[in-house]
């Protein structure tokens, strides 16, 4: 009866995550622990080269996953969910949505998957002396603007895909700061654009002919906290075509899913990180100082209040480890055998602790794309292993986790080995961490630190949206996100801490030492294989 109060009065919360192959809904009460959900699966398309949602499948996946939502709200509590205190979107970072001064969608979007923009990328890097990846949307305009694409002369504003959503909601062009990061660079001490890094770009493509400079297409940056955007009549029928849902809830500033892994796992102070393991995988340190130099694999972004942060980004994680696991499942179906997905999941992890410490030398490129911090350009899936030694089940799933942990693995060696960064805690959230112990142990084993797991941690980016949603509504004048979430969010969690057992950092060392080695293998697979 509480629970159905609080819903019919709007004391909730509500934060939508639009993720790689999930979007998903968490309704939180005013003890910020989820009381309704809602999902939608979907899947990127490859069109013409480039990886790709379709408007009509961002639109249809929003609505059904409200939808579901709602279904679960009636279901459980027997209430029609007509209101709530306030709402956020966030949804997976960088890639490129470009419009007309109508709105108009100009090109298909470009997701954060495509490694299209080597040049832009590398001649933005050496212009700004800051690293910007390939999947940054600044990287994606400005390739657009070495190919002189014809969609230029109508471009009016570029955008997230989080921004693009709450635009229809709010009719406000806007961003929060850590989704920002990824659009252009921010001056953190400002908590907006750089305009150092805006002047010269502007100076870089004076001579271009073009009709716009790059601030005419920047959406305008929000702090977390801000309360200045409402849901809109428009907004609401869009997100509700029952006609259900009332306007005027407050909106918080729509944010990626990067900033949104730090508030659910409450990462937002110095010497905090956090590993979200899910289709990517990346890790997210708050630093107290800034790096001593340039480092192009490694992302400079920032927390949702604007503090720097460093980025360990790897564009693929479970989505060949989950392909595997479907083949097995597939194999036991074959023999009449309907196993329940999450048992096949649980018990394939579990079996992964039995095997050899270095996975017996076996090893799984996990590839679906480039990576980076490795230097490939562009990728296909690789197992493969050594002739001399016998396989088992367990030995190949440990080789298929910790491949998606090893380029992970590599790339922070550049914070903690080079740059000597310090790190208090790491908290793992995400897919890869639902079956206890095992991917928290072995991610402990990949960065030599100590790694923490919430009991929130599955709930991930669509919990953390909807806590920055209460944030903006529920704050005290004066009260720092840091304050709200240690004081009102996770005094109370409930969180488990593997520190790295000595074997097993010794067999994921050994594993690495074969990974690098083989990467040309990776390299020369791709070549003889891709299209």
């Amino acid at each position: 009866m509480e629970i159905r109060e609080i819903i019919r009065t709007g004391q909730t919360w509500l934060g939508i995550e639009f993720g790689s192959t999930r979007i998903k809904a968490v309704l939180i009460g005013p003890d910020h622990q989820p009381i309704a959900s809602g999902s939608h699966e979907w899947a990127d398309r490859l069109e013409n080269g480039i990886w790709t949602y379709s408007q009509e499948a961002i639109l249809a996946g929003l609505q059904d996953c409200y939808r579901d939502l709602k279904a679960d709200v009636s279901r459980r509590y027997s209430e029609a969910l007509t209101t709530f205190g306030a709402m956020g979107v966030s949804a997976m970072m960088h890639g490129y949505l470009a419009f007309d001064k109508d709105m108009n969608l100009l090109v298909p979007f470009r997701t954060w998957r495509n490694t299209i923009t080597a040049q832009a990328a590398a001649e933005l890097t050496e212009l700004f002396q800051f690293n910007i990846p390939q999947r940054w949307s600044i990287a994606h305009l400005h390739q657009a603007v070495l190919n002189n694409e014809e969609h230029l002369g109508r471009l009016a504003f570029f955008t997230t895909l989080a921004g693009y959503v709450h635009w229809m909601l709010t009719g406000k062009k806007v961003l929060g700061l850590g989704d920002a990061a990824g659009l252009f660079p921010i001056d953190s001490a400002a908590c907006d654009w750089d305009p150092q890094m805006i002047a010269r770009y502007n100076q870089l493509i004076a001579g271009r002919g073009l009709p716009w400079q790059i601030t005419d297409l920047l959406p305008g940056v929000l702090p977390a906290g801000d309360c200045s955007c409402r849901l809109t009549e428009a907004g609401a029928r869009l997100l509700d075509p029952a006609g259900d849902l009332q306007p005027g809830a407050i909106v918080c500033p729509p944010e990626g899913d990067a900033g949104t892994g730090m508030v659910a796992t409450n990462s937002v102070a110095a010497r905090t990180g956090n590993v979200s393991a899910g289709t990517s995988i990346f890790a997210m340190i708050v630093l107290e100082h800034p790096l001593k130099r340039l480092h192009t694999e490694i992302d400079m972004v920032t927390t949702p209040t604007g503090k720097p942060v460093a980025m360990v980004h790897c564009n693929t994680c479970t989505s060949d480890l989950n392909a595997w696991v479907g083949l097995l499942r597939e194999a036991l179906r074959t023999f009449g055998a309907e196993p329940d997905a999450n048992e096949v999941y649980t018990r394939l992890f579990q079996l992964a602790l039995t095997g050899d410490r270095d996975a017996g030398g076996m090893i799984s490129f996990n590839y679906y794309s480039g990576e980076p911090v490795t230097g490939t350009d562009d990728g296909v899936p690789l197992f493969t292993r050594r002739p001399d030694l016998p396989m088992s089940l367990a030995n190949f799933m440990r080789a298929q986790i910790m491949g998606a942990l090893a380029t992970l693995s590599i790339g922070m060696d550049t914070l903690t080995v080079e740059e000597q960064v310090g790190i208090d805690r790491v908290l793992g959230h995400g897919g890869l961490f639902k079956t206890p112990e095992v991917g928290q142990r072995l991610l402990a084993a990949a960065i030599h630190s100590p790694v923490t797991v919430m009991e929130t941690a599955g709930e991930g980016g669509a919990w953390g949206i909807a806590l920055l949603a209460a944030y903006a509504a529920r704050r005290e004048a004066g009260e720092t996100l840091e304050a709200y979430l240690d004081r009102r969010v996770f005094a109370d969690a409930a969180a488990t801490t593997l520190a790295p057992d000595a074997e097993d950092v010794a067999g994921f060392d050994a594993y690495r030492r074969r990974y690098e080695a083989a990467i040309a293998a990776e390299k020369a697979a791709c070549a003889a294989l891709k299209g």
